[in-house]
């Protein structure tokens, strides 16, 4: 299969568990923005089972858990997971965006507002 997260080295892999798995994103929108990606290749979330839905989520509070170890500066997160190309989804794998939130970021919410 030619998909990049099917073929990623491991090495590129921050944590892992069962079923999901986390790596670094290659073009962050802030510092530590991480990617959970699912084991096995499903197009989004709405292909995913239980017991996957279960360990990616288990997987997004571990990375949470390092990178608030890491770095005293992060005050929150977004959880994002894109759906479609018209969404903007461009690796057709299921996978979570982790976007590590400070203070005065200049990252602004869907609606331009930043609350």
């Amino acid at each position: 299969m030619d998909c990049i997260f099917c073929n990623l080295p491991q090495k590129s892999i921050i944590l892992e568990n069962e079923l999901a798995f986390a790596i670094y994103d290659k073009y962050p929108i802030t510092k530590g923005h991480i990617l959970v990606i699912s084991k096995y290749h499903h197009s989004n979330f709405f292909d995913l089972n239980d017991a996957e839905i279960c360990c990616i989520r288990q997987m997004l509070c571990d990375v949470k858990t390092l990178l608030l170890k890491e770095d005293s500066s992060i005050k929150g997160f977004n959880i994002r997971s894109n759906v479609g190309a018209i969404a903007g989804q461009t690796v057709m794998h299921c996978h979570f965006h982790l976007i590590p939130r400070r203070d005065n970021d200049g990252l602004s919410l869907i609606g331009g507002t930043n609350q």
